[in-house]
């Protein structure tokens, strides 16, 4: 049966913004989307016709791979924006990116920027869709849902669980996202990592 509850957000820009039931829906989407991995045949049209630009300020072979592999498997258009190859070395700054981008139009938006807020301030200057890839020290909802999802295939469930996260905790963007993540599924949070 169908769920009736629609994800009711242009832009993942952290997992904050996000209710238990939007986290419920997504869990649900990738469910379908696991199953059509294991397929002979791995693509589907959901997205034809759409147009992904993968913007990565800085590196990331897992998290970039994954993003472009999901768009091709969906049938989506995708371009891989190289920051050392734009006019960013030569000083053009995230908005004149983001109004080129927007003279693109394109559909969605998927940004790595080693600055805490850049997904924000990007999503106020384009009027497509904005997927927070990473963040400086603030938040990867993309990776703390998939943390969320694994616990949940591997566990069952994740309300009630008690999950300690061990680490360098200051500056660990997926430990943000995860413990909010946790948190608000209803999981005990327990942290712990060196003093420095």
């Amino acid at each position: 049966m169908e769920s009736m509850y629609r994800f009711q957000h242009r832009d993942l820009l952290g997992i904050e913004q996000l209710s238990v039931s939007d986290i419920h829906l997504i869990f649900d989407t990738a469910d379908v989307f696991r199953e059509i991995s294991t397929r002979e045949r791995k693509k589907v049209p959901t997205l034809k016709g759409k147009n992904i630009v993968t913007l990565f300020y800085e590196p990331s072979t897992r998290t970039k791979t994954s993003f472009e592999i999901a768009s091709k498997r969906l049938s989506a258009d995708t371009l891989s924006f190289s920051v050392s190859d734009s006019s960013m070395v030569k000083g053009e700054t995230l908005v004149d990116t983001a109004r080129n981008l927007q003279a693109m139009n394109p559909d969605l938006i998927i940004i790595r920027h080693p600055c805490s807020g850049v997904p924000h301030l990007l999503a106020k200057h384009v009027e497509a869709g904005v997927v927070n890839a990473g963040d400086g020290m603030h938040e990867h909802p993309t990776q703390a849902l998939l943390d969320l999802y694994t616990i949940k295939k591997k566990k069952g469930r994740i309300k009630g669980l008690q999950v300690v996260i061990i680490g360098d905790l200051a500056h660990s963007r997926v430990a943000r996202s995860n413990i909010i993540g946790l948190r608000k599924m209803g999981s005990q949070v327990t942290v712990s990592g060196p003093p420095p």
